[in-house]
């Protein structure tokens, strides 16, 4: 068993003595405004940056390819579980995991693994590794993990029963994968197999039950074929499955969309071809066209399972009825309220008390008898603007709605953008995210924002098209409690610069619309790889980003691409207000809000931003840990050699 060294003893690699001062001076450097990291990060820290040439060194010379452990006892198989995850995750944000480090995390206690971000490590020698150590595993993600064939998929699932989250997004996963997740998995909870292009529609179905396991001439070992009673549906409460294979018939998607809206009753956020014709299919209840899908898939027909589904809904409404009656009762008789017998309550109140309470709803779910589609769906992801419509009325409790606006998307008689504000109409006032793209003008789409914005904490707006007179603080002043704002957007064509007179517009500065719960804000504009600048034609944005950047001092994380107007002059003067205007954005605790004061990641790429600039972010922000600031035309080798010399914050330039 491999047992390992200090740093310091045979075979750990030494810091210089100078680098080692350094990173001492890092983490104990304290600032007013900015606490010191608790004590459990810094020793994380310390291990990621002795991993390469410590930790996995050691191993990788002596164990790696000539032993095959069960178990490594080391300093790992000694850290709790979520230690061990965020080390993990350090290490794959800082693009430092190797196969020998993650032989090393691999430890029995693991509850989360996620190999997302480096799925070149991910191969058949380490799924045997993951099977043999970490079999209590509830969160796995292999995304990207191409390399793995069909079957060993199956036979690594196998092994992991304890599952509740899994992602196989853009792996191989097929049907006999979903089979064996559907016997084995059984506390599954969140699947995301989007990008499986060998996985068809129909191959979902053995998630609601139901649906007979393939026939493979070599299957795993899964549930004996003896038993006689087929599986109940998993509890998932979260399934994406967009871009996957081709069903064989047209109306695949469709079919198997319906199917599984109505056998997995607990899902909220879904992501399915076919997923508004499969609600408008079964609000009209037009069950017959898929009895051929349902025939040849050996699934009960569609009729069968709406029947259930109401009979199922029709239990947890009556059940809910009860007891919103108990407690009623108990409110009543608390309050002074209640009858002495039910005679008294008839006479002095007309309708009896249960006759009232019958008729009552319960609240947040529409639910009952009739033949209505209320479906449980909070999160809806991949909308056609055609979609809406249906959506809305079997979806009543969306708070978060993901819409693809396409250039020839039929507008019924009205324009795109107000045909958008009509459907996000039903859920106005409950939205809390906004994901829109949308090949049309950004006024084009205020509307919209309008009727969702009071409520949103997320909008991202992609793929719009502006001018020099686009009007940006309108779209913030609809949204006051944003948190994280992304637009990605084509930027003006050439033409006439809107120059403004900026001491004019200084004393109505004060009332620009602020953000003051943004924590990311994100603007990107396209741009010809030809053009080493970007053409500034939009003079006006200048006073939005100031408005964005004074008005928000808990903003953590900055990114402005190719922005067609002069950013540097914007930074000084942010720089400059939030220091003559500190006072204005103090609050309760000890150290000021002030802009710019918690960043911890700026991209900058493509920008008129200068190295000066760039330093006094570093000075405001004692957090601030990534600077990207490529193509930055106003930055030499000299000054960023010089930055990346003396400072700790790493900072990326070409």
């Amino acid at each position: 068993m491999p047992l390992f060294r200090a740093s310091g003893d045979r075979g750990g690699a030494k810091a210089r003595p100078g680098q080692r001062r350094t990173r001492s001076r890092e983490w104990m450097k304290t600032d007013k405004d900015v606490s010191v990291l608790p004590l459990t990060r810094l020793c994380l820290l310390s291990l990621a940056d002795n991993m390469t040439e410590v930790w996995a060194k050691d191993y990788a010379d002596n164990y790696l390819d000539r032993y095959s452990f069960r178990y490594i006892m080391g300093p790992f198989s000694l850290l709790p579980s979520a230690l061990v995850e965020e080390l993990t995750r350090l290490l794959c944000s800082r693009k430092q995991m190797s196969r020998a480090a993650l032989h090393l995390l691999l430890v029995p206690q693991l509850r989360g693994l996620s190999l997302g971000k480096c799925p070149g490590l991910v191969t058949s020698a380490l799924c045997a590794h993951i099977t043999a150590r970490c079999q209590g595993l509830w969160s796995l993600d292999l995304s990207g993990a191409q390399q793995l064939p069909s079957k060993l998929l199956s036979e690594t699932l196998c092994c992991l029963p304890a599952l509740r989250s899994l992602s196989l997004a853009g792996t191989p996963c097929d049907r006999c994968v979903i089979a064996t997740i559907a016997q084995r998995c059984r506390l599954l909870r969140h699947l995301d197999v989007s990008r499986c292009a060998s996985l068809s529609p129909a191959a979902l179905l053995p998630l609601g039950g139901g649906a007979p396991s393939p026939v493979s001439t070599s299957p795993p070992p899964l549930v004996s074929s003896s038993r006689s009673a087929p599986l109940p549906a998993l509890p998932l409460r979260s399934l994406l499955a967009l871009d996957i294979g081709f069903g064989k018939e047209e109306g695949d998607a469709v079919a198997a969309a319906a199917h599984l809206l109505l056998s997995l009753p607990g899902l909220e956020t879904v992501e399915l071809e076919g997923l508004a014709q499969a609600c408008r299919l079964l609000q009209l209840g037009r069950f017959g066209h898929t009895d051929q899908f349902s025939d040849r898939e050996r699934v009960p027909r569609l009729g069968e399972v709406w029947r259930e589904w109401r009979r199922r809904q029709g239990s947890d409404s009556s059940r809910e009825k009860r007891e919103g009656a108990e407690d009623e009762d108990e409110r009543m008789l608390l309050n002074g309220y209640g009858c002495e017998t039910k005679g008294d309550a008839s006479r002095e109140e007309g309708p009896s008390c249960s006759q009232n309470r019958a008729e009552e709803k319960p609240r947040g779910r529409v639910w009952s008898g009739d033949e209505r589609l209320i479906l449980r769906l909070k999160d809806i992801k991949g909308l056609s603007l055609e979609s809406l419509d249906s959506l809305s009325r079997a979806c009543p409790n969306v708070y978060s709605v993901s819409v693809n606006v396409e250039d020839d998307a039929d507008a019924r008689g009205g324009s795109r953008g107000s045909v958008l504000a009509t459907g996000l109409s039903a859920w106005a006032g409950q939205l809390r995210s906004l994901s829109v793209h949308f090949p049309g003008a950004l006024p084009d789409l205020l509307p919209a924002v309008g009727v969702a914005g009071s409520s949103l904490v997320s909008l991202a707006l992609q793929g719009v098209k502006t001018s020099p007179r686009t009007p940006l603080l309108e779209a913030i002043e609809a949204c006051p409690r944003l948190r994280d704002l992304l637009i990605s957007a084509e930027p003006p064509t050439t033409g006439p610069q809107d120059e403004e007179d900026e001491d004019d517009q200084r004393d109505d500065d004060r009332d620009l619309p602020r953000l003051p719960d943004l924590c990311s804000l994100t603007l990107h504009f396209s741009y010809e790889h030809s053009q080493m600048k970007p053409v500034v034609s939009w003079m006006s944005l200048k006073r939005a980003l100031l408005c964005l950047l004074t008005g928000s001092p808990l903003l953590e994380k900055l990114s402005l691409v190719s922005l067609p107007c002069p950013l540097d002059c914007v930074l000084k003067d942010v720089l400059r207000t939030s220091d003559s205007d500190a006072h204005l954005f103090a609050d309760s605790a000890d150290s000021p809000r002030v802009p710019l004061g918690r960043l911890r990641h700026v991209e900058l790429p493509r920008t008129d931003v200068t190295m000066v600039t760039v330093k006094s972010i570093m000075q405001r922000s004692k957090r601030l840990g990534y600077v990207d600031v490529n193509n930055c035309w106003q930055i030499s080798l000299v000054e960023w050699t010089d930055c990346k010399t003396f400072s700790q914050v790493q900072v990326v330039w070409s």
